[in-house]
């Protein structure tokens, strides 16, 4: 059994990405990394551009000037300006070469068709130069680069339509046991509904993976052998939720291990998740979660999450973590690094009730896990605790 440390560190060691690209709009490209150097096709503004509201001029030594025409956004016709002329001009309005300086309205005098200033301007004031931005042929996005919201305003703007992007894994949803039945059924003695493929698909969606296909098998050992490789001959990345334990019934270590899946590790000293697995087949990636739905969405979040996140190529990927004051008091002494579902707002964090495994009544209100390491005994009212934010 390792540490929390040592299995992510097994997770950003043994990942690399598979370097596979496809062009997409760039709309379409959120969250995606890009596979190439994007240099900008054009200047960044492509013209003079007024920084704001407020008149054009060519400078002379008068503070008065003759209010000759009117300049907005979108204005095609290039205007010229003699010395002692202005035009009146708008936010984002292309400034004549011949001007040198735009004064804001406040600080002028408009008689009509002449302006006279309340304070001579610098050479070049409020003129956003050709280019400033970025120039034609600069790098204006680095290949590694994730495409944010940003990102995306920042591409349109230079007029690009499509990027070329690491592609993002195709995953398999595989869930087992015989006591699971599709939520809209009646239950039978002994049987529960089956919550964790709905979850866990859901959950990759909120982080940006559209490509999963969801698959159920009862505890069957030939069934579960010929399903696993039959997803791991078709997907790039394989989720297995329950069958990883040592019961009688449990069959996903041995069919695993019946394939020759490379195993990275098993069992990690946590609370909840210790039996997760995680290693691969040829080219596929697997995790095997705990069967519990708290464990099985605790260990996506901390695991599953960033090694996603580094076959798409984002190599700096981590989690967001926060250090929070605790409104909360709880007896945390054990063995293994705890992940408690909290809540989180201004600076302050709340420890939930109901931390069991199997429990997701407070994981449905929890935005955060908060972190209670092997050697912390007790988390206090006002103490400092680092919590993991979930998306």
């Amino acid at each position: 059994m390792i540490t929390v440390d040592e299995a992510l560190n097994i997770v950003d060691n043994k990942t690399i990405s598979s370097k596979k690209s496809t062009y997409l709009s760039v709309q379409d490209a959120l969250g995606y990394v890009l596979s190439q150097d994007v240099l900008s096709p054009i200047n960044m503004p492509p013209f003079r551009q007024s920084a704001m509201d407020g008149y054009a001029i060519c400078i002379h030594e008068s503070k008065k000037y003759n209010l000759i025409g009117e300049i907005k956004a979108g204005d095609r016709k290039q205007m010229t300006l003699s010395r002692g002329e202005a035009f009146r001009i708008f936010t984002g309005a292309p400034v004549p070469d011949t001007a040198n300086a735009v004064i804001m309205q406040e600080k002028v005098i408009n008689n009509g068709t002449e302006i006279e200033l309340q304070a001579v301007p610098n050479i070049g004031s409020n003129i956003r130069p050709l280019g400033e931005q970025i120039k034609e042929g600069e790098l204006a996005l680095q290949e590694g680069s994730l495409i944010n919201s940003a990102a995306i305003g920042f591409l349109s703007s230079l007029g690009i339509t499509e990027v070329n992007v690491y592609k993002k894994p195709s995953i398999g949803i595989l869930v087992t046991g015989n006591e699971l039945i599709e939520p809209g059924h009646s239950l039978d003695y002994g049987q529960v509904y089956e919550s964790n493929s709905l979850m866990l698909q859901n959950a990759l969606h909120k982080t940006g993976y559209k490509n999963t296909e969801t698959y159920k098998v009862p505890d069957d050992f030939r069934s579960t052998l010929l399903l696993i490789n039959q997803i791991i001959n078709d997907k790039d990345f394989l989720i297995i939720s329950g069958g990883i334990s040592v019961g009688d019934y449990d069959y996903v270590g041995k069919a695993l291990l019946e394939i020759k899946a490379t195993q990275l590790f098993y069992k990690v000293k946590q609370k909840p998740g210790k039996p997760l697995f995680f290693g691969k087949k040829d080219n596929t990636c697997i995790f095997a979660l705990p069967g519990n739905p708290a464990a099985a969405l605790t260990c996506f979040y901390v695991y599953v999450w960033r090694c996603l996140e580094r076959l798409s190529g984002n190599n700096n990927f981590k989690p967001v973590t926060i250090e929070a004051v605790s409104v909360s008091e709880i007896n945390t002494k054990g063995d293994r690094f705890q992940f408690l579902k909290a809540k989180f707002l201004n600076g302050k964090v709340e420890i939930l009730e109901g931390q069991s495994s199997a429990m997701l009544n407070t994981f449905a209100v929890a935005n955060a896990l908060a972190y209670a390491p092997v050697n912390l005994d007790k988390i206090e009212i006002g103490q400092k605790v680092k919590c993991l934010l979930i998306p």
